[in-house]
């Protein structure tokens, strides 16, 4: 990322954070979990409900972050494409088994970015968690680099403002590692292992939604 680019990174970034956290009451649990001085790249996995979503990550988490987007997201209008590139969002035309996805994200996570990936591929309309793509699995083995579990909920209370975001324990390269030659088996269990987690907070977040989170830190 070169200066000017690196420049209105950090601009964007600012406006984007701003504009959230007056839109929402942010609530973070396990706040010790967040990366203080890690400085290498990693992965955030967290469970995709809103569009919201990469700016309430970006709200909570410190980082130079990199996203994937949907590649309709990129035609909407030549503005709202130049913001979320300058936030860090990337193309991915889905469906279609492009490598360059994996390419492009082992690329960013080598040059120390944090890279956000929704493991369920797409949305979920209710809130209920959906199977785990093996991309995940594939960009964290690949690049050999830890994954830093995440959940976030809206609307406690009804209030739409309000957003509970739960941080997990980094997973280390060596616990997700695919054995060499892996299949598709493979691919699964440590993309299950990885969405396993996200299940953990987001049963934390219900409990102290219901007055039983005491093993929750805020």
């Amino acid at each position: 990322m070169n200066k000017i680019s690196s420049f209105f990174y950090y601009i964007a970034r600012y406006f984007v954070q701003f504009y959230f956290r007056v839109k929402h009451r942010i609530t973070v649990y396990n706040k010790a979990n967040l990366p203080k001085k890690y400085t290498g790249g990693y992965i955030i996995a967290c469970n995709h409900q809103s569009f919201s979503d990469p700016p309430a990550v970006a709200a909570v988490v410190k980082g130079k972050f990199s996203f994937m987007a949907k590649d309709e997201l990129f035609r909407k209008n030549p503005l709202f494409t130049w913001l979320i590139r300058r936030c860090g969002a990337f193309p991915v035309v889905r469906g279609t088994g492009d490598n360059s996805v994996i390419d492009n994200s082992v690329a960013y996570l080598k040059k120390g970015r944090v890279l956000v990936i929704f493991p369920e591929g797409t949305r979920s309309k209710d809130g209920t968690l959906g199977r785990p793509k093996s991309g995940v699995a594939l960009i964290a083995a690949t690049a050999n680099v830890p994954v830093l579990p995440v959940c976030i909920m809206y609307g406690l209370g009804g209030n739409k403002r309000n957003l509970d975001f739960a941080v997990g324990d980094m997973l280390p390269p060596e616990e997700i590692h695919i054995l060499e030659g892996g299949d598709r088996r493979e691919l699964k269990r440590v993309a299950v292992r990885i969405l396993d987690s996200i299940k953990e907070l987001q049963q934390q977040i219900l409990q102290a939604r219901q007055g039983g989170g005491e093993s929750i830190e805020q």
